[in-house]
């Protein structure tokens, strides 16, 4: 059996032209060998897995080549790494700088290069200062390092920072590409692109997994392998879940994240992804931005299509409520259900008859918009000019009549006005401040203002004519309130009796018209309810068996509309309605939250007057 050997050691660079995405550090380097400028402190510095020592060892064998450039020649006699990790003490440090006096015995300079400097003690740094500040001629220094802010300021002033930058994903894929190629693996174009994902930035680690998504699927590297092996989600599932939202389809978006936390994936995974779809969906409807996606061909085709069904009202709000979802993960206690509402409004974002479609929202004006506003409702607001009639006829109309109207809408001191009475009294009052058509007097005054200027204190309805105030909790109290329902069940006029005949078809069809009404309306409840159990028709008794007696009492609620439309529709006044539960029929579920509260304000009422008085949630 042949050794084999990982890819990040295989393909290891040899030169400055085989390292990936570092070319303005790699090209740097080259001209300071060129010109001679190569400082002999140097600080190589970025994430994991960019090419730092690479480059380190890349240098330290460049600049020991001779005249005849001969590649051949390593010169790893010239060349010294000390990892920093476990050879942090002071100790280690004296025996580098004791090594560093000697010249090359071939080659001119010798490389030291020290991994993982942030590892060395305080001590071990300043008995480093003095050598790093002024090394011998033939000694150069390449530190390098993923945590540059551990690192003391004395040494970072002594040395040449290059920072190593992330490595991008295009960069990273094509060199896969590269690699796959050189294999004779055929190697499918997403899934290359979802392993330079996974790596985030990293080389060294997108060829790890390279080699195991290779392990598993062979020579034929397909994208289904790479998510399967990698178990991360990939493009279609934020896609399908997307189309079920704006299908405000909920119950297949509930079932469809049940199948993605059923293959081990975690809820913020999924909500922190659909959120980066809305932001690429987002990105990929305008043709200028199209360009930031980081995807292949073929799925950035996907997206524009995908983009052209949605609008942008419906992603940036997609993009808020997952955003904030993320955001509140943590804090929730039941994790699951915190995902699920949050997939339940994003599915109501593009229904009309959604409930968060009919909500109040505000908007800010720009002042340039309150200032045309301010225009155009003074251009509607301004009096139209009006035809008036002449002076002398207006002058004729005596003031008695006025006079007369004002003393007929006034209720005499002693005696109270009935409620007809008042109203009648008010409406006259409205009439008569309405402007009048022609002026009425020499100098053009309206006769509004002439009823604004005399007769007003006389329209003020005397203090002592206003009732008492009187304490609720009275017996005074009671009594007055007893007296007022007998007299406005006196006054009620009698009901119309209809006996129209009908049948148990019309009483179904009435039945059902009224439930889609209460749809419409946003009465959900009630209309489910409705429709749990068929009616019955029992001469003019409407029976109809409920399973439980939340459900029952959802309905009695309602019952006066309900009542109020079959009597109506059917034109029958003896219509009556009996409501029974069937326990028996009633399934047995484990109780929410929410129904646990329900069932204690069955017991105590003033429950549901403690949540809402402190705002608690349940």
């Amino acid at each position: 059996m042949e050794h084999f050997v990982v890819s990040a050691r295989k393909y290891r660079p040899e030169t400055f032209e085989d390292v990936v995405g570092q070319k303005a550090i790699t090209n740097t380097l080259l001209n300071a060998i060129k010109n001679d400028h190569l400082a002999q402190a140097l600080l190589f510095t970025g994430p994991r897995g960019v090419g730092k020592t690479s480059c380190a060892r890349i240098l330290a064998k460049k600049i020991n080549q001779d005249a005849t450039d001969d590649a051949s020649t390593d010169f790893a006699f010239n060349i010294f790494e000390l990892d920093a990790a476990s050879n942090n003490s002071v100790d280690d440090i004296r025996n580098l700088t004791d090594q560093v006096r000697i010249p090359p015995q071939t080659g001119k300079y010798k490389v030291y290069i020290i991994d993982e400097v942030h590892m060395l003690s305080q001590a071990a740094f300043n008995a480093f200062l003095k050598t790093l500040e002024e090394p011998p001629k033939h000694a150069i220094f390449i530190l390098a390092t993923t945590e540059k802010h551990k690192i003391i300021p004395t040494i970072l002033s002594r040395c040449q920072i290059f920072d190593f930058k992330r490595i991008t994903v295009r960069d990273i894929k094509e060199h896969l590409a590269e690699i796959a190629k050189k294999e004779g693996v055929n190697a499918d174009e997403d899934a290359l692109h979802i392993i330079a994902q996974k790596a985030d930035g990293a080389m060294r680690d997108a060829l790890s997994t390279y080699d195991r998504v290779v392990s598993f699927s062979g020579n034929n590297l397909t994208r289904e392998a790479v998510t399967e092996n990698l178990n991360v989600l990939d493009y279609e599932t934020f896609f399908r879940t997307t189309d079920l939202l704006l299908e405000n389809n909920i119950p297949e978006v509930l079932i469809y994240f049940n199948e993605i936390l059923a293959k081990g994936f975690d809820g913020q995974h999924f909500i922190a992804g659909l959120a980066s779809h809305f932001r690429d969906l987002l990105v990929s409807k305008n043709q200028q931005t199209i360009a930031l996606l980081e995807v292949g061909e073929r799925t950035k085709t996907k997206y524009f299509e995908q983009s052209q069904a949605t609008s942008y009202p419906f992603l940036q709000e997609g993009i808020d409520l997952a955003n904030s979802c993320d955001f509140n993960y943590k804090l929730s206690q039941n994790q699951r259900l915190h995902v699920e509402l949050c997939l339940m409004k994003l599915a109501s974002l593009s229904d009309l008859d959604s409930p968060e479609k009919k909500k109040t929202k505000h908007h800010i004006l720009s002042p340039r918009e309150v200032e045309e506003a301010s225009s155009h409702f003074s251009e509607v607001t301004k009096p139209q000019p009006i035809p008036s009639e002449p002076a002398e006829k207006a002058s004729e109309k005596p003031d008695a009549e006025l006079k007369e109207k004002l003393s007929e809408a006034t209720p005499a001191p002693d005696v109270k006005p009935t409620q007809s009475e008042a109203q009648s009294s008010s409406a006259e009052d409205i009439k008569l401040t309405e402007t009048k058509p022609a002026s009425e007097t020499q100098s053009g005054k309206s006769e509004e203002v002439q009823l604004a200027e005399e007769p007003r204190e006389k329209i003020n309805p005397l203090l002592k004519n206003l009732p008492k105030k009187v304490n609720g909790l009275s017996i005074k109290s009671i009594q007055e309130k007893k007296r007022l329902k007998e007299q406005l069940k006196k006054d009620k006029p009698e009901e119309e009796q209809l006996t129209s005949e009908f049948n148990e078809e019309d009483m179904l069809n009435a039945w059902n018209d009224f439930i889609q009404v209460l749809r419409n309306n946003g009465s959900k409840i009630v209309a489910s309810v409705m429709g749990t159990a068929r009616p019955k028709l029992d001469g003019v008794v409407i029976k109809l068996e409920l399973p439980n007696d939340s459900m029952r009492l959802n309905l009695l609620q309602d019952q006066g509309d309900l009542m109020t439309y079959l009597k109506d529709r059917l034109q029958n006044t003896s219509i009556s309605l009996d409501i029974s539960v069937n326990h028996k029929s009633e399934k047995k579920y484990v109780y929410t939250p929410r129904e646990k509260f329900e069932k204690l304000c069955e017991k105590n009422p003033n429950l549901e007057l403690l949540r809402t008085t402190f705002d608690l949630d349940i």
